[in-house]
């Protein structure tokens, strides 16, 4: 048996697990949570528990905007899922941890620290999620055109940010990189906006509107179409959703009011969608419109805001969009088409055919509804014609970076690319670092 950890240690969840098998044994959120009723704070599966009611719950996490800043909390979750979940000693064990692209010398040294000096592993190799995806798709398909060229474009929808990562021979062309600074937690704080402006104030349910997002939101195919239809009253608006909220005694999690409800737009999709891409809309005045209709209706109907309830509409497709176009909700930044298209095109002309025609898509904000059909959408007017466009969503896209991790610890070379702990103590943490070729 593998005595190697692999540790996808995400901002959002970590995946963690033995190398050499298919799946991580543990998949929790990397954070703390501290329920109203208790002064106990609970951490990772603790947080999943059927039971725990994490309605207002303080949350802590040891990543902020992509990069950890709190280590001592990292290594408190780490040691509950090592010694809780996993039951591995440390000691006798090796490390294959991620880690974000670009990360802070200063940040490497207090992993580097945590991993030998508090854990004591035996040995450590660092790589980045780009490359792990890549190796696992050209495992998958070992006749496909990631295999043959050895190389990839990674896009990487993570929880603070998204990268689009060009991969050549398993290594990632950190001078191509392009990010957008925006990921699931993001979307989670639009659509808290939206719903706590419309409804109920949710600002502070950080848990729940994540499971909010997760169950009702999809990516538009129409967007004028759909915002139109989302302003119909009663039956005719397709996307009308109702959420319920826990009320602490007789369930302590939301849930939907009518699991087929969230199903009903899907006949618009069946026909062939209108271009999306170059439309200009003017988001606010939408918004502006829209906001003013709910509050009509509300008027008229005279909702009562006491009920555990509260309704969703063009919040659904509203929230995903902010990835494709979000410079109209007011933030500088390229939509995610033109920031694959800017990736791209930073790498030597030769790769370009190749790139396009392997884009992989990774990570837990890809699993929206209609993610890649929209992508594609938006970035085929951007390619030249002469080019072949192929998008391939990962067959789990939140385990796709463990899954290559968990393959390349259970290579015959991996203990060669480590460093071991005896090294780290001889050399220091930046000379060891160096091996990596991050």
């Amino acid at each position: 048996m593998s005595n190697v950890v692999v540790l996808d240690n995400g901002a959002g969840v970590i995946k963690a697990g033995i190398g050499g098998e298919r799946d991580p044994t543990a998949i929790v959120p990397n954070s703390m949570g501290r329920p109203l009723s208790s002064k106990k704070w609970l951490m990772a599966d603790q947080l999943l528990s059927p039971d725990v009611d994490l309605t207002s719950a303080t949350a802590r996490r040891p990543f902020d905007r992509g990069y950890l800043i709190n280590p001592d909390l990292q290594s408190s979750i780490w040691s509950h899922i090592f010694s809780n979940l996993l039951k591995i000693t440390p000691s006798h064990s090796s490390l294959l941890l991620t880690e974000p692209l670009f990360n802070i010398p200063s940040i490497q040294r207090s992993i580097d620290e945590i991993v030998f000096e508090d854990f004591n592993f035996k040995a450590l190799y660092v790589s980045d999620s780009p490359s792990l995806v890549h190796l696992y798709e050209a495992s998958r398909r070992p006749y496909g055109l990631v295999s043959k060229a050895q190389c990839s474009l990674v896009v990487d929808c993570g929880f603070s940010f998204t990268h689009a990562s060009p991969v050549v021979q398993n290594f990632t062309l950190n001078y191509a990189v392009k990010r957008l600074d925006l990921g699931g937690k993001a979307l989670s704080n639009y659509l808290k906006e939206l719903v706590s402006y419309r409804s109920v104030n949710l600002m502070d349910e950080s848990f729940l509107m994540d499971h909010v997002k997760e169950e009702l939101c999809f990516v538009s195919l129409d967007l004028p179409r759909d915002l139109h239809i989302a302003r119909k009253p009663g039956k005719d608006n397709l996307f009308r959703c109702t959420y319920v909220l826990p009320d602490g005694i007789t369930h302590t999690k939301g849930f939907l009011k009518d699991p087929e409800e969230p199903k009903r737009y899907l006949p618009l999709y069946d026909e062939a969608p209108q271009q999306v891409a170059g439309e200009q809309i003017d988001m606010d005045q939408l918004e502006n419109t829209d906001n003013s209709e709910d509050r009509n209706r509300n008027n008229g109907s005279k909702i009562d805001l006491t009920k555990n309830e509260f309704g969703l509409t063009n919040e659904r497709f509203l929230v995903p969009e902010m990835m494709f176009r979000p410079a109209d909700l007011g933030l500088n930044q390229a939509g995610l088409a033109e920031c694959i298209h800017r990736a791209i095109s930073s790498c030597h002309s030769h790769l370009h055919p190749v790139l396009y025609e392997s884009i992989i898509l990774t990570g837990g904000s890809t699993l929206f509804p209609h993610f890649a059909k929209r992508l594609e959408m938006d970035l085929r007017p951007l390619v030249p014609d002469k080019y072949c466009l192929k998008i391939t969503t990962q067959e789990d896209p939140i385990l796709g970076v463990w899954r290559g991790g968990s393959l390349l610890a259970s290579s015959p070379d991996f203990d060669a690319m480590c460093i071991t702990k005896a090294e780290y103590e001889e050399l220091g943490s930046a000379r060891c670092r160096k091996r990596f070729f991050h």
